[in-house]
C-alpha cells in the first residue's frame, strides 16, 4: 500500500485473444524512497508510489506527511 496516496492492489481479469476471462491482480508501482522533513529535522522512509512521488513534487514533503497522517495512510 502506498503510504501518501493510499493505493492498493486491486482486482480484475486477463483478457485472452480467445475472450476467456482469468483473475488477475492490478498492483500499484510502488517504490521505497528515503526523504528527509526539514521542520522535523529528521529523515523518513517511506513506501510510495509513483503518483505519490509526484504529490510530493508538487506539494512538498511535509504538505503531503500531513495529509497521508490525517488520512490515516501513515502513522509515523
Amino acid at each position: 500500500m502506498c503510504e501518501i496516496t493510499g493505493k492498493t492492489a486491486i482486482t480484475g481479469n486477463k483478457v485472452s485473444h480467445s475472450n476467456r476471462k482469468t483473475k488477475r491482480k492490478f498492483r500499484p508501482n510502488l517504490q521505497t524512497k528515503t526523504f528527509f522533513i526539514p521542520e522535523e529535522n529528521r529523515n523518513i522512509t517511506l513506501k510510495i508510489s509513483a503518483a505519490g512521488l509526484r504529490n510530493i513534487n508538487k506539494k512538498g514533503i511535509y504538505a503531503c506527511i500531513r495529509e497521508a497522517r490525517e488520512k490515516g495512510f501513515l502513522n509515523k
